[in-house]
């Protein structure tokens, strides 16, 4: 079984920085893409980042220029540095891994979620 850890979340003030963290531990073969995801409350989850395991990345219009992915393929880990932290980005972030775990059955191509951490952006 795979398990996806997130920390880094928290309180901060506007204009704040923040660095999200997201370790991937279990039978893995490979990672395929690593990605950030945020539900604010009332709202639908929606995609904020994503890198693929070759470093290619893509971002949310409203986080372009503030926010940067990055992994390391080495530890299963990507990281979320989140810079000029507005109130607008409170909301529960999510880490996702698409990946190709080894099964008794062979490889298996699946998809996997972190537990959630929270970040507030607050005065």
């Amino acid at each position: 079984q795979v398990q996806l850890v997130e920390s880094g979340g928290g309180l901060v003030q506007p204009g704040g920085s923040l660095r999200l963290s997201c370790t991937a531990s279990g039978s893995i073969f490979v990672i395929n893409a690593m990605g950030w995801f945020r539900q604010a409350p009332g709202k639908q989850r929606e995609l904020v980042a994503t890198i693929t395991k070759d470093g290619n990345t893509d971002y949310l219009d409203s986080v372009k220029g503030r926010f940067t992915i990055s992994r390391d393929n080495a530890q299963n880990t990507t990281y979320l540095q989140m810079n000029d932290l507005k109130p607008e980005d409170t909301a529960v972030y999510y880490c996702n891994a698409d990946l190709i775990e080894w099964r008794a059955t062979g490889p298996l191509l699946d998809d996997y979620w972190g537990q959630g951490t929270q970040v507030t952006v607050s005065s």
